[in-house]
């Protein structure tokens, strides 16, 4: 499968006092708002922010990416751009804020949906204050087909831990964790007594060993190691790529997160 590749700070501005003219353009300043605002509105948006342009941070494809402006992260340089909105996360750090608001830019800040019910409100949210509902709810309408498609026609629920980076693996209430169980796998992260996401050492994991592990570096130096032991010790633990992509942003990312999950719990399966 070819898993859609999708978007993964900001500076005080001293001239914040100055009133910009609006230029009709959005400034998107996190990954995870480039994504959804391309998927809403690509032709409103005039800058994207620079993690977007990076491989290991990007939610969107590369080559998408690099067709519009990036900011460095800096609230001067948005203030320069003289948009009519500002998308910002709920991490952006409140001096940068309110320097925009100095500055007379409207300003929406998004947090980080922990449901596909969340995310469901954040598009409609986003997709009101660009103007396009009926994007937001085309998009939405696929997030279902792909809830549909993703379920699974039986009870079996192999345990499934999924990795983030390295040793640090996804627990708890995440909207990861729901779309984990959306495509019928189970979440293995329950045996090591995760409350939240977390360490997993190969230790306990070899302890605890889970039917599925997913990896976004299958052939980096952690899941080799870790690879390795597992073998040794002679446990059959099915490993699969799960992209570092498909990990940072709710939005259009269910779509093809919910792809990947479901066809690695067929071939488990099968």
């Amino acid at each position: 499968m070819k898993p859609l590749i999708a978007l993964i700070a900001l500076g005080l501005a001293g001239c914040a006092s100055a009133q910009p003219a609006s230029t009709g353009g959005i400034v998107s300043t996190n990954p995870c708002s480039d994504q959804l605002l391309l998927a809403l509105a690509p032709g409103k948006v005039s800058a994207i922010s620079h993690y977007s342009q990076e491989p290991g941070a990007t939610s969107i494809p590369l080559d998408l990416a690099r067709r519009y402006r990036a900011t460095a992260g800096t609230a001067e340089e948005v203030i320069a751009l003289k948009p009519d909105l500002v998308v910002a996360s709920s991490f952006t750090p409140k001096t940068t804020l309110d320097a925009y608001r100095r500055a007379g830019l409207k300003v929406l800040t998004l947090d980080s949906p922990t449901t596909v019910v969340a995310s469901r409100d954040q598009i409609r949210s986003v997709a009101a204050a660009v103007g396009a509902p009926v994007a937001g709810e085309r998009l939405i309408a696929r997030i279902d087909r792909a809830m549909a498609n993703a379920a699974p026609r039986d009870t079996r629920r192999p345990a499934t831990l999924l990795y983030i980076s390295d040793s640090f693996a996804n627990a708890g209430p995440s909207l990861l964790t729901e779309m984990v169980g959306l495509a019928g796998l189970g979440d293995a992260s329950k045996d090591f007594g995760l409350a939240f996401s977390g360490n997993v050492p190969i230790e306990s994991l070899v302890a605890h060993p889970p039917r599925i592990v997913l990896d976004p570096d299958p052939d980096g130096r952690t899941a080799s190691l870790r690879r390795r032991v597992l073998g040794m010790a002679g446990y059959q633990v099915i490993e699969e790529r799960f992209p570092r992509q498909l990990v940072n942003c709710g939005g259009p990312t269910i779509i093809p997160a919910l792809r990947t999950l479901a066809a690695i719990r067929s071939r488990a399966l099968s």
